[in-house]
């Protein structure tokens, strides 16, 4: 046990939980980070080599102020790093004009006022030949939207947090959360660590650490994959595409991103099995594989040349898949951060800022109210 206790404890590093320790250590804090693996690693949500960062929110205009904020933060890093984090390609929502996708990111443009365009099919098949567009199809474009690098982000954020003095305890497993008297005892198979205040951010571990939520949280596998395009690899490179997001059926999406040197990236989002973290994590299927090479045929057909990687991460979902940041209804000394349903890393170096404000302030300059327990409905208006 230690002496004097931290002024936070962060459980879970991956992309909320490391740049919550950066900015806890940025100003001045006494903070320690647990992680059960050594982060950045690929058995939670933050991996995948590419990330997308976008604007016109099409989940709901209120996330836009805080991706604002999260663009400058990882502006910031990378200013402290010298490390390349994000690259802008511009971003395309390409569906039906009256679908959930189209729609929901033209509202979120303008109501916040974003640069953005809706070109019909022939228009947007000119603009990137590498894009076969049906014709009952449009696309929303937006200029500032990219790539991050997620495994660079939580490498650069960890480092920097350490740089500043916090302490970093990897491949530690935390076994209980307790806090009694104004104070917080972290349980760990080598001690127990007492600190002011404790955030948890461990993502698809957060459902067995924190038992009896009254938000039920489920943890889902999702695949992405990795294909060299068949023809024309320049349209599919970062200089020549958009990353996209695609609504290829009525509420079904799939997300490409451009060739970074891997491959141009597929990813169905959502439609995952249900599966406990720490069980067998089932690899792809050729059926999956086959499912998301239809989707390449179809939408980006000169794309759809051989495979060259797959893998697996999980998703954290609560019921209408929106993020859950919020006190814990019976320890209020803890705060948690990191159910965010599959959509949740580009606002990571934001949230972070705002849940350490919230641990040492009482309450951030965003507001978050659309994400606690008791708030849920104003989100999804």
């Amino acid at each position: 046990m230690t002496g004097r206790p931290y002024d936070v404890a962060v459980v879970g590093l991956g992309a909320v939980g490391s740049c919550a320790l950066w900015q806890l250590a940025r100003r001045g804090a006494r903070v320690v980070g647990f992680d059960r693996e050594a982060p950045p690693h690929t058995l939670g949500s933050t991996h995948g080599r590419t990330r997308i960062i976008r604007e016109a929110y099409f989940e709901h205009p209120s996330y836009v102020p805080l991706v604002q904020r999260a663009y400058d933060l990882w502006a910031e890093l990378e200013s402290a790093t010298g490390s390349v984090l994000h690259r802008r390609t511009g971003g395309w929502m390409v569906g039906p004009a009256g679908g959930v996708l189209v729609r929901g990111a033209r509202e979120s443009a303008e109501r916040h006022g974003l640069p953005h365009e809706v070109l019909d099919a022939p228009q947007a098949r000119s603009r990137v030949p590498g894009f076969a567009i049906p014709d009952h199809m449009v696309a929303l474009t937006e200029p500032r939207a990219g790539i991050l690098f997620p495994e660079r982000c939580v490498e650069n954020a960890l480092a920097v947090a350490r740089r500043l003095g916090a302490e970093i305890r990897t491949r530690t497993r935390v076994e209980s959360i307790d806090a009694q008297g104004g104070a917080v005892s972290v349980v760990t198979a080598t001690g127990t660590v007492i600190a002011k205040r404790a955030i948890i951010a461990a993502g698809p571990w957060l459902p067995s650490l924190v038992r009896d939520l009254p938000l039920p949280l489920h943890v889902e596998r999702q695949l992405a994959h990795w294909f060299a395009p068949a023809r024309h690899a320049e349209r599919f490179d970062a200089d020549h595409a958009p990353v996209a997001i695609w609504e290829f059926e009525p509420g079904r999406l799939f997300y490409t991103i451009p060739d970074v040197g891997h491959g141009v990236k597929i990813a169905v989002h959502h439609e995952g099995l249900i599966v406990d973290p720490d069980g067998p994590r089932q690899p792809p299927t050729p059926e999956e594989t086959e499912m998301v090479r239809d989707l390449l045929a179809r939408f980006l057909p000169d794309a759809a040349g051989p495979l060259l990687d797959r893998t697996t991460c999980l998703y954290t979902n609560t019921p209408d898949q929106h993020f859950l940041i919020d006190h814990h209804p019976g320890l209020p000394e803890v705060l948690i951060a990191s159910p965010c349903s599959g959509h949740g890393f580009k606002f990571a170096s934001a949230v972070g800022e705002a849940i350490g404000e919230i641990v040492l302030d009482g309450r951030s300059r965003r507001d978050l109210s659309a994400f606690t327990f008791r708030e849920r409905p104003a989100v999804t208006a």
